[in-house]
Parts: C-alpha cells; structure tokens; sequence
C-alpha cells in the first residue's frame, strides 16, 4: 500500500505502525490476477474485496482467471507497482505483528513518561528552557489525570523530586561559574525555581510519602488504580440516571420548574425556605443560569408572607443580581441596577418599618430552614445574616463602572447621569436606618459614600440632589434646610466622620473638606487645614484612591489660589503635579504611556479601573494655563533680575523654563494657536517691556471661560501682569538710570502712583533693588554697584552652605525618627516623644562640639565681614552668618567638617 493511504478501519494511534508495515514488505511475489469482468487496478490503488481464502487457493483461482482472462489485462497486472498490496497480504501481515488497542488512561501515562524523558535530555544540556516548557506541559497533564479522579502516577512525583534536586545543584553551579550562562536561559532558571517550589509545595504529601519509601508508593498507587476507575463509571451511570429522572419529569408537566436530581420546585410560602436554600447551593457553580435563578428568587418574592421571608428573599435576590455580571471589567447592566436599587430600598424599609428585624453581617448560627418570629427570640429581635452597606458600596461601584464605560460625550451619558439622583437617595434613606440602630461602623461607610457625591459639586447640584430627599419615607438627621448652606452640610459630615474609629475615613473625610473649601474660594481656611493635619509626610503610605483625591484637592487648592490672585502660592502648589510630566495619571483622568515603560494588560486593566467618571474630571488645559501664567508672572520678573548665567540657569520652574528656552530656539513664529502659544509670546512680550501686549495675548486665551467669574480673573491677571512688568523693567533697565520718576512709571504701566510707590518701596526693602526713594522729588535714585568676582563667589558659596545645612538637617533628623521636616507630628505622643529625644541628641552634640560650630561661625562672619561688599550685600552676609551660627548645633556640626 502507497504511504499516502491507509486502509479502511484502521486508528489514528496506529498510522505510523502501519506504514512502516508497509515500506518493509516485498510485494514483488504478490498475485497479480482478478477476474475478466472487473476492470484494471489502477498502479496506485489496492484492491478492497473481501476475499477470504488462503494463499493456495488465491493462487489456483488465479491460474485459472489467467487462462479465462484477456491478454491486456495480464499485462497490466504485470505492471503494477511494487507498493501495491493485496488483500491476502493485508490478512499475512496481520497474523504476523498484532495490533495493540490502548486505552485513554495508558496514552495519558506514556506522554506523561515522554515529556519527563524530554526533560532529562534537557538536564544533561543544561537548556531550561526547554524544561521550562516541558515541566508546564507535565503539570497540565498532571492536571487532566486530577480531573477524571485517577491517582498521581509515581513517575511525576519521581520526575519532581530529581528535579528539585537537579536545580539546587544548578544553582550551586551557577554562583560558582566565572562564566554565567546566557540572559535568556538565567531566566528560565529562575522561573523554573519559582515553579518547582510552588508545585512541591502542592504535593508536599506525596513527595513526602515517596521520599520514605519508594517502593510503597508505587504499590499503593498499583493497588489504588482500579478502585479509581470503578468510581469514574459509577460517578457516570449515577449522572445518567439522574437525567433520565429528570426527563420523565419533563415528560409529565414540560413547564414545571425543576431543581438539582430533577425535583420540581414549589413556589408556595411553606416551601420557600428549601426553594431559597436550593438557589443557594447552586450560586456560584460552574454551569449555573443566573438568570433562571433571578426569575426563581423573583416568584418566591411575590408568594412571600411574613417580614422574615421578605428579607431572606431580598438578601438572596440582591446578592443574584450582583453575581450576574461575573467580570470585573464589564459593568452592570441598567436595568438589572435599577432593579437591585428598588429592591435594596424595600429592603431598608422593611427593616426600617419593623424594629424587630434587624439585618446585621456577624451573629450567631440559626436554622435556615425554619420560620422565625420575634416572639420566639430571647430578646424579641429576629438577626438576619447579611449587609445592608455592602449592597450600597456595591450599587455605587457599579454606577460608577457603567459611567467609566459610556461615551461621555453622548447621550446616553447624561441618561444614566440621572440616575444618580435615585442612588443618593438610596444612600441617605441607609444612613437613616443606621442612625436608627446606632451601628456606627456601617454609619460612617455610608456617610463617606454620600459625601463622596457631594464635597466636589456645585451649589446647584448639591442642592438638586438634597431635594430628592423629600419624596423618601425615612430621612437622615443631617439634611440641606432651607436656609443653610452646602457648607454647613459638608461640614456636618466631615465632623461626623472626624470622630470615628477609622484613620483612612477621617483622612478622607479631611481631604474632602479641604476640596470643598478651595472650590468656594476660601483659600486661608483651606490652606490652613492642609498645613495642620499633616497629611503631606503620610500620603505615600495610603492607598491609590486615597492617594489620587489627595492630588485633585491639591490641584483644586492651587486653582483657589489663582483665582484669588494669590500667583506665588499657586506656582509652589501646583509645582509638584507639574514636575513630574504625569497630570493625567496623578488625577485618575488618564493611563500615562512613557517612552520606556509598557504596561502590562493586567496594569493597564488596574489603571483604567480607577478613572474617576468624565464629569469629575478637572479640565488639565485650563490647569496647565494656570500654571504656566503664574510660573511667567513669578520667572520674568527672577530672570531680568539675575546677571550670571551659573544663576539663570537655576529655575524656579522646570517645565515653563524647558518651555521658554524651546520658544527661544525657534526661527520663525507664527500667530498663537494653542494655549501653550499665547503664554510663550506673552512671557518674551514681558521681557521686551511689552506689558499691553503681554496682558492682550493672556486674556485672549479662550479657556478662562470655563473658569467661574471669568471677568474678575481677566481683570486680576491685567493688574498682575502691569506690576509684574513694572518690576521687570526695573531689574532690566536699573542699570541705565541714575534716577528715574515715579510719575513716569506710573503714566507707562497705567498704575495708579501709589500702587508703584508701594511696588518700589517693597523691592528697595527686599534688596532686590539697590536704591532709595525721594517721595519730596518723586524719584527713585539708584545706587552703582557692580559685584566683583569676589563678591559674586562669596554669595555662591553661602547659598549653598546654608543649603547644606538645611539638608543635613533633614537628614539627620530622618536618621533620629522624625519625618525630615520642622512641623509638628501629627501622632501626638509619639512625636513628643520622639522630639525630646532629638533634642537630648543635639544637646550632647554641642557639648561635644561647641568648639568647631563657634571656630566655623566665626570663620565665616569673619571672612565675610572682611569681604569688600557694599550695601545690602554686607547685611546679607552678616546676617546669614549669624542665623547659620544660631542654628549650627550638635548634629549641623557634620557641615561644618
């Protein structure tokens, strides 16, 4: 037979056998005749007739079809290939090598034996790669043998053992080599170390059973093979009788419901305890219909009787809705969260109607099966298992999921936007109810889930949410009057949430009061709070969400400060969001993608998962033009004042001097397109003087308008930047000038003269102008000083001293326990603690080393006082002198060495 066709009837398993049958038998003595009636074999087919006589008898009929036959026809027989057998040959071959019929479990077992016997042609190579490979591939195997209930062959638990043993001896090998093996395979090493320690882990019993004596594994595994097997049919025959049940139950009534083995279900008030119980056993299995058991628990709702039915029925009919959706990534469907959400409030005025049920998470066992009344209770309260407040953090989640999923620039956004006004209600009616059973854990989770819609909203809004509270039958104690404010309710829940037990609640509580108060322009208040709760040296150590609402309330400070005119405060606030380039991320508003760095699907899936919906976003284009306005009204001015370029190159802000010097390099600019633009031309308009030109192109920037009190912002920047642009161009031109006229500058920047008077009197004060003021002539008369190099270098040096010192104060302060920073703790005793022992530690190192810190405080006074500085440089170095020798103590002593 041809190697490209097999014979009828032959296994897949058996293929190759039979072609190497094939390839090795002489078929030149075959015979070669048939009758006359059938017609010619072709060269590269065999004859399929069933001829069963002897190799004698084929012959003598052959002889006999020969003298019959044509003479063509023996010559085609003659010719045929010497491939080509016939039947008799096929019976020949099959009495001499007898096929073997395996069984599924025998094939399972010898792949099992070749992939270990791939593994240790692996080891002899030292490639693990290919043991890697191989290993995963015998664990799924392994697996398979799990899943059909057969015993763990002997060969694995060898396999796994040797291997243990093989890699320990491969790692000894590889710390002493001098030459390392590659990336690649170093790689598979380590993994496969992870991977044979977790697996051995896994079978630790029976490496332990085979290691004490191997010969006693291998019998109990040889005795316990056949019992395995006899279980597996039974397991089988006992699934096939239960499905012929349940087909004669079909049979009788096709529109019964039925239950596991086949049992009908009865939706009668007597039953719905075993109903419930049968729902509850099949939750969660592999090939349950969740929507079949939502229709169940939906009929065992309507023939409830009692309030303890009621309950039991809602709790299981919640948790089912919430178990439909079994990904994480998808969102709920609407109609399926509306539904949970009526169903939870029914659930809450029930228990809120009848004080003598209480839905608690942690009490003690009771009969599920059987009806419960007060009556029967010790202390006349029914306790029913369950949580009131996890079905409210899970309705919100889910809400908040769908909105994180939808389009928010359709329609359909703003649909399911509208339900949130049913959601708080929900929230506030719990609130009630857990003001009314005083459960204080549960009341302070579900006062942060109604704050958490609210501290980031408008009056308006606030105030539209609050009136869906009059339609609801139960009403928290904390409520929007009509005469209050939505400060006064924030502030209520806030000092609510202060007092409770949970340190993440009370930080968020204090984060979401800090927000409210920056978004209605009280900056002072919020600022002040910031500073007091300390939560700028602890944030690190909290979670991402509590991480990310730290950022957006200092982001939304920032934005306070510049609309209350306040340009420095708003620069340093927002310096830190802006430096490090990843806005988005730091404000759940986006995934960031650096050059570098890719995300894994898994990180990716996390990152997504924590974007707050689109409509609390804060807009980063009007954020990042608050920040570079304010960075170009507090850098121009700085950079017309500094001369060395060593000075001009330290900046204030990184990201808007990276920015100007960009702008700097082009050749040719065009008209301002973006907003990065306007600001770029407005900031080189303020260096040339221009300041009505700068003021043009900074009000002309179209996202102020989504800015509140757009006007009023317009006419703050107009001011800012006239006085700003008077400094400038007293640090530019100071230099020109012996005297210059306060009129003058008051009819060129269209100040008011007081204001420019004020304005120079503050920079004369300051020692940033080396002048004095005539109010009698009303000039200003600069004074000539021009630093030597000398000079110039001394001032270097002691900033950067003084720098030293305040690191090594930090520092050393970190080293003793503190937090790196001069404010006080914010744990109370721990930190007085930990302050009286610094302060014990500086005073032993200045009694110590009273000596150097004098020797360096006069050295240093000395030189200075000897230097040829003029003016307000002498003052400044004596007195940088004297604060340095104040604070140089015991552990600032390192600076002076």
């Amino acid at each position: 037979m041809s190697r490209f066709f097999r014979q009828a009837g032959d296994s897949d398993s058996e293929s190759e056998e039979s072609d190497e049958e094939l390839l090795t038998s002489g078929d030149e003595d075959a015979p070669a005749a048939k009758p006359a009636a059938k017609p010619a074999m072709s060269r590269f087919l065999r004859k399929t007739g069933s001829d069963s006589s002897s190799s004698d008898s084929e012959s003598e009929s052959d002889d006999d079809d020969d003298s019959d036959g044509s003479d063509d026809e023996a010559k085609v027989e003659k010719k045929k290939s010497r491939f080509v057998r016939s039947d008799s040959e096929d019976e020949e071959s099959d009495e001499d090598v007898k096929r073997v019929v395996k069984s599924t479990k025998d094939k399972r077992l010898e792949e099992i034996e070749a992939t270990g016997k791939v593994m240790d042609n692996g080891l002899k190579i030292n490639d693990w790669v290919a043991i890697s490979g191989e290993f995963d591939k015998l664990l799924r195997l392994v697996q398979r043998q799990s899943n059909v209930a057969e015993p763990i062959p002997p060969f694995f638990i060898r396999t796994l053992s040797s291997l243990e043993t093989s890699l320990n001896v491969a790692l000894a090998k590889e710390k002493e080599a001098k030459k390392k093996m590659n990336a690649t395979n170093a790689r598979a090493l380590n993994s496969m170390k992870q991977k044979v320690r977790k697996t051995a882990k896994e079978y630790e019993k029976e490496l332990k059973q085979y290691q004490e004596d191997p010969e006693a594994f291998e019998r109990e595994y040889a005795a316990h093979a056949p019992q395995a097997e006899t279980v597996v049919k039974k397991k089988k025959a006992k699934k096939a009788l239960e499905d012929t049940d349940a087909e004669e139950e079909e049979a009788v009534d096709q529109f019964t419901t039925v239950g596991k083995g086949g049992k009908a279900m009865q939706f009668t008030a007597d039953a719905i305890f075993k109903t419930l119980q049968l729902v509850n056993e099949a939750r969660g299995k592999k090939n349950t219909d969740r929507g079949e058991q939502i229709r169940i628990l939906e009929k065992l709702l309507e023939v409830a009787a009692t309030s303890y039915q009621h309950i039991r029925v809602l709790l299981a009919l919640v948790s089912s809705r919430f178990d439909y959706n079994s990904s994480i990534t998808s969102y709920m469907p609407v109609d399926l969260w509306i539904a949970a959400q009526s169903e939870i409030d029914q659930l809450v005025s029930i228990v809120a109607a009848d004080t003598s049920y209480s839905v608690q998470e942690v009490i003690e066992d009771y009969d599920e099966l059987a009806e419960r009344l007060p009556a029967t209770e010790k202390d006349g309260i029914v306790r029913v298992r369950g949580s009131i407040i996890s079905f409210i953090d899970r309705l919100d989640d889910e809400f908040t999921k769908s909105l994180q999923n939808i389009d928010p620039h359709g329609t359909e956004y703003i649909d399911r936007l509208k339900d949130e006004k049913v959601l708080y209600r929900t929230i506030c009616r719990a609130q009630a109810f857990y003001e009314r059973t005083k459960q204080q854990d549960p009341l302070a989770r579900v006062v942060m889930r109604r704050l958490e819609h609210i501290y980031s909203k408008p009056d308006p809004v606030v105030q539209a949410l609050e009136s869906s509270l009059a339609s609801s039958d139960i009403v928290p104690t904390t409520t929007l009057a009509s005469g209050d404010t939505t400060s006064s309710l924030i502030h209520s829940l806030c000092v609510h949430l202060y007092k409770a037990d949970n340190s993440l609640l009370r930080t968020r509580a204090m984060l979401s009061h800090i927000y409210h108060f920056a978004l209605h322009n009280d900056f002072y208040t919020a600022r002040d709070m910031f500073l007091m709760s300390h939560l700028q040296e602890s944030i690190h150590s909290a979670d991402v969400a509590t991480q990310i609402l730290y950022n957006r309330t200092v982001v939304q400070l920032g934005l306070c400060a510049f609309r209350c005119g306040l340009i420095k405060e708003a620069q340093a606030t927002l310096q830190d969001i802006f430096t490090a380039q990843r806005v988005k991320e730091l404000l759940a508003q986006g995934v960031h993608q650096q050059r570098f760095q890719v995300l894994s699907p898994e990180q990716e899936k996390a990152e997504r998962q924590r974007q707050l919906p689109f409509h609390m976003h804060i807009n980063t284009e009007l954020l990042e033009a608050a920040f570079l306005v304010s960075s170009m009204l507090v850098e121009i001015p700085l950079l017309a004042s500094i001369e060395s370029e060593e000075l001009k190159r330290k900046a204030i802000s990184k990201p808007f001097r990276r920015l100007l010097d960009f702008a700097d390099r082009q050749v040719f600019t065009g008209p301002p397109e973006s907003t990065r633009d306007h600001i770029m031309q407005a900031s080189r308009a303020l260096q040339d003087g221009e300041w009505e030109r700068c003021r043009d192109l900074i009000q002309s920037i179209k996202i102020w308008s989504l800015m509140p009190e757009v006007t009023s912002v317009k006419e703050m920047l107009a001011k800012r930047i006239q006085e700003q642009g008077l400094r400038t161009y007293l640090f530019t031109y100071a230099p020109h000038y012996n005297t210059l006229s306060l009129s003058l500058l008051s009819r060129t920047f269209s100040l008011p003269l007081r204001t420019v008077t004020s304005t120079v009197s503050k920079m004369i004060w300051n020692e940033e102008l080396s002048a004095s003021l005539d109010q009698s002539a009303g000039v200003i008369v600069f004074h000539r000083v021009e630093h030597s190099r000398l000079q110039q270098l001394a001032l270097v040096v002691a900033d950067k001293v003084s720098a030293m010192v305040e690191q090594n104060e930090k520092t050393l302060d970190l080293k003793l326990g503190g937090t790196g920073g001069w404010g006080d703790r914010a744990d109370g005793g721990k930190g007085e603690k930990r302050g009286e022992q610094t302060q014990e530690r500086r005073g032993r190192g200045e009694r110590v080393r009273g000596s150097t810190r004098g020797k360096f405080r006069w050295y240093l006074s000395d030189a200075v006082s000897h230097l040829p500085l003029t003016g307000g440089m002498r003052g400044r170095g004596a007195r940088f002198a004297q604060g340095l020798g104040n604070q140089m103590s015991g552990h600032s002593s390192q600076a002076a060495r």
